[in-house]
């Protein structure tokens, strides 16, 4: 990785902490300068404006997603589709905590505004939630093989697994509860609602 490189890297990350905790029009570009040690001409020749820069993080968080399942997947080999489900949300939790500041910024209202009216944040960030329900649906179409779950739609199942463990990463992001306590309660839920119905 080039120096120019890694403080462009720097910005985005500086940038991401700021967005997600701050929001976007609280932080300033002579802010993240000082926080980054980049001058502000180097930013704007990087992203040029606030908006080309809140783009390149999503555009980078959805590179590190898939990035991050595709490694975490390969070469695992699971006993059936349930088994792989369990391992899949146990990943999500964990890659939750550990790109904290990305997941805080994809539950920041002020990006879904400017989705409404902006075609490149609408992609961006439908291409993010279309790889994170992609992996969710990759057990259910397995557990749809091998019998250990049940004829459901496997793209709507995986949208309301994906909500409900989404939810989790809501509460812990925003300090309402704790998620934790609540992982064995989420697999018992999404093993019921998987599971084959039996003597039909």
């Amino acid at each position: 990785m080039t120096k120019m490189s890694k403080k462009k890297a720097a910005i985005l990350q500086a940038a991401t902490v700021l967005f997600a905790n701050q929001g976007f029009a609280d932080t300033s570009m002579q802010e993240l300068s000082k926080v980054t040690g980049a001058a502000e001409g180097t930013i704007f020749y990087h992203f040029k404006n606030k908006e080309g820069l809140l783009l390149a993080i999503l555009e980078s968080t959805k590179n590190r997603l898939v990035e991050e399942f595709r490694n975490y997947m390969a070469d695992r080999e699971f006993k059936d589709g349930i088994e792989m489900m369990e391992d899949v949300v146990g990943f999500y939790l964990l890659l939750a905590g550990r790109m904290e500041y990305d997941f805080l910024l994809l539950h920041r209202l002020f990006l879904y505004h400017f989705a409404e009216s902006r075609p490149e944040f609408r992609e961006n960030l439908e291409d993010i939630y279309s790889c994170l329900v992609d992996f969710i649906e990759l057990p259910i179409l397995k557990g749809q093989e091998d019998g250990s779950i049940g004829d459901l739609n496997p793209r709507k199942t995986a949208l309301i697994v994906f909500t409900m463990v989404d939810g989790l990463v809501r509460f812990k992001n925003f300090n309402l509860y704790d998620a934790g306590a609540l992982y064995n309660e989420l697999i018992e839920s999404i093993r019921r609602m998987l599971q084959p119905i039996r003597g039909v």
